[in-house]
């Protein structure tokens, strides 16, 4: 399991989940998604829908709406807990994330071909000394990082299925987004798409 040093702050590890694992985190998925169905986000304040439809696991999840963006415990729509973090995610977080205290949220998005994320921060959580770690299922994506600024240098690397991919210390408030879907990169998913997993821990550790 080579890692990458893509910036200072920012590693990718390609193929960190093999085939077999990529296939059990599938099913992980459909019965979380069974618990927390996917449904359609929407920005603050003109309630345009994202192109990304998304869900969540773990104690806390991110949802946008008209009201802003934020963590809570219970999903928008159907009143109910998230589900929690599968293992395979969790053991993810430990070997990579180089950060002692679990994750509280994993939000999942789900890219159909056309969909897109502009560049933004992860800044709506109150630990930055934690990393947000990414792993990416499905079709490849093309992936932009670039610095704490926004208009600054950014590079761009392929994120293909099963790769890992943390920012953290410098890169932790980096500005990064989805320019494009390779459709019909990776025949893992019944349709094609991509389904990114973002693990991050949300308050700071008590003690």
């Amino acid at each position: 399991m080579a890692a990458l040093a893509v910036a200072p702050g920012v590693t990718h590890w390609p193929d960190y989940l093999d085939a077999a694992e990529q296939a059990a985190l599938i099913a992980d998925l459909r019965e979380a998604a069974r618990q927390a169905p996917f449904y359609t986000p929407r920005m603050p304040k003109t309630g345009k829908p994202f192109s990304v439809r998304m869900t969540n696991c773990g104690v806390l999840g991110w949802i946008s709406d008209e009201r802003g963006y934020r963590y809570q415990p219970l999903h928008p729509q159907t009143g109910a807990p998230w589900p929690p973090i599968p293992e395979r995610l969790l053991r993810a977080w430990r070997e990579l994330a180089g950060y002692s205290h679990p994750p509280e949220a994993c939000l999942v998005n789900f890219y159909e071909p056309t969909a897109r994320m502009g560049l933004h921060q992860d800044r709506d959580e109150a630990e930055f000394d934690a990393p947000v770690l990414s792993l990416s299922l499905g079709d490849t994506a093309i992936f932009r990082i670039g610095g704490t600024s926004r208009g600054g240098k950014t590079l761009s690397l392929k994120l293909a299925s099963g790769d890992a991919l943390a920012f953290g210390g410098p890169a932790r408030l980096a500005y990064h987004g989805i320019d494009r879907i390779l459709a019909g990169s990776s025949s893992l998913l019944p349709q094609p798409g991509r389904i990114n997993l973002t693990l991050r821990r949300v308050t700071k550790p008590s003690g």
